[in-house]
Formats: structure tokens, sequence, C-alpha cells
């Protein structure tokens, strides 16, 4: 397995890979969602595909990630590749080139996704309202103080696939 650069053709395999996952990180919260797919959200689409995007795998693609500036705008694992270390291993990939203060938002009863960041020393800086599919949604800005960054050189060295 390997993180590269997102390319063109990856499109297809990123759009999969949201829709089989998007729901879970909504999981915990006290309403029913339905499924917006990406290419139908402007916004988020935008968010992800105006950002530096890199993906996991070798002949399949099974997550991917995406930054811009200082945010995490996405952080994707397919259900059948979790458990393994590759959410682990994207986000250390990213907050190794953010040179600053990393930030994200999560849903704020995203409890596995928030135990990941914390571990990472995020701190949650502020909480709000927000909505997803026109359903509301509580969720959080959470920030990794700079002197908390701290980055486990093995995570990153390359993969092969084989």
């Amino acid at each position: 397995m390997t993180i590269r650069q997102y390319k063109q053709s990856d499109r297809a395999s990123i759009l999969a890979i949201y829709a089989e996952t998007k729901l879970d990180e909504l999981q915990f919260e006290n309403s029913e969602f339905e499924l917006l797919p990406l290419e139908q959200d402007l916004q988020r689409s935008a968010q992800i595909f105006q950002a530096d995007i890199f993906v996991y795998g070798c002949d399949d693609i099974v997550a991917f990630c995406a930054y811009s500036g200082k945010e995490i705008r996405a952080l994707f694992v397919h259900r059948n590749a979790r458990g393994k270390g590759i959410g682990k291993k994207l986000l250390t990939f990213m907050l190794a080139r953010i040179n600053d203060n990393a930030t994200l938002y999560v849903a704020a009863s995203n409890y596995p996704a928030i135990s990941l960041y914390q571990y990472y020393g995020f701190e949650t800086i502020t909480q709000f309202s927000t909505t997803y599919n026109n359903v509301t949604v509580i969720a959080q800005q959470m920030k990794q103080p700079l002197v908390q960054k701290v980055v486990n050189i093995s995570l990153l060295l390359p993969l092969h696939c084989y």
C-alpha cells in the first residue's frame, strides 16, 4: 500500500469511498440522515477537490485525505480497510505537511474520530450548529497546537505495493 497524490482518474474511487462512509461520521446523531452524494454537494465537493488530495492504496484505493493550508478537509477510510492504521497514516502524512496549527471540523458526536484527533494533540476550540443535507448537526472545530506537532517518522516511510 502507498500514499500518493490524487490523479483525475481517482475521482470515481473518491466518490465511492465518500458515498460508502460519509454517513458513518453521523451515526451517533439522534437524527436520521440521507446521503447527499459528493458530486451533488457542491460546497463539500469544492472544499475537497480544491484542496491537496492524497489517496491510499495500490490497485484499489481504500482511503483518501485532503487538506488546504492548515485545514484538514477530509479523511475517509473505506469500511473494509478500517482497523489497520490507515487513518493514522493519512493523518500523520497530512500533519507532516502542514506547517502551522492544523485545524479541522468534526461532528461533535463522532467520538471515534475525536479520540483519534485528541491522540494527536487536537483540542476543541468551539462548537457550533451546522447542517448536513438540511438536517442540523452539532459540530466542533479542533486545533492542534504547534507545540504538539510530533510526527512518528515510521508512519511516513514509503509503503510499496506487492
